[in-house]
């Protein structure tokens, strides 16, 4: 199977980039985000597809996506009338507020990682490492000396993939908000040097 990685998205592929950054991460998320339709539509809403890089068969398929934060914005953002939009303006507020608990700065000349997602079918082929490769080349190339990403501590097999490319642990942030809102109480902060 041919499998391109391109800059962005097309507007055709948003509900599917959307779906696969929920499979990825609907269970970290999903206390808060949930229920599922409202999240896929507000994830939908909010991609900036000048923020990913995405991974598509000949069909134009999305096979993976790798999104990115940096200091013009990120792949899964928004605001809070994005997120009026889709929960209503109470449900906005405390989930705005909730999500506000995942706020990181971004660190002078690096990249942050906001979401590697694989679809699971393709999963095992090489497709994140080559997200991952394309966006560390891309990095470099724009003057960023650090790529960042956090995953969880549980996660052992995220962390095995990154540490085959090249990201070693920095350090390990703990908190009570995450726990209680969104049932997982550390990440480890991962770093690889461009």
């Amino acid at each position: 199977m041919s499998i391109q990685i391109r800059a962005g998205l097309e507007d055709s592929q948003r509900a599917a980039a959307a779906r696969l950054y929920w499979d990825a991460f609907g269970g970290k998320l999903g206390r808060v985000m949930g229920p599922e339709p409202k999240a896929l539509r507000f994830i939908e809403r909010v991609i900036d597809p000048t923020h990913v890089f995405s991974a598509v068969n000949a069909r134009g398929d999305v096979l993976g996506v790798i999104g990115f934060r940096s200091w013009r914005g990120s792949f899964v953002g928004g605001n809070q009338a994005d997120m009026a939009a889709i929960y209503g303006r109470f449900g906005a507020a405390w989930r705005g507020f909730c999500l506000m608990t995942l706020a990181r700065d971004l660190e002078p000349h690096s990249l942050l990682v906001d979401g590697l997602a694989v679809r699971a079918d393709h999963q095992s082929q090489g497709i994140g490492s080559a997200l991952i490769e394309t966006l560390c080349a891309q990095a470099a190339a724009n003057g960023y000396k650090t790529l960042r990403l956090e995953v969880l501590a549980r996660n052992i097999r995220a962390r095995a993939l990154y540490a085959r490319r090249g990201f070693a642990v920095e350090r390990q942030i703990r908190s009570r908000w995450t726990a209680l809102f969104f049932a997982f109480s550390s990440v480890q902060v991962m770093v690889r040097r461009l």
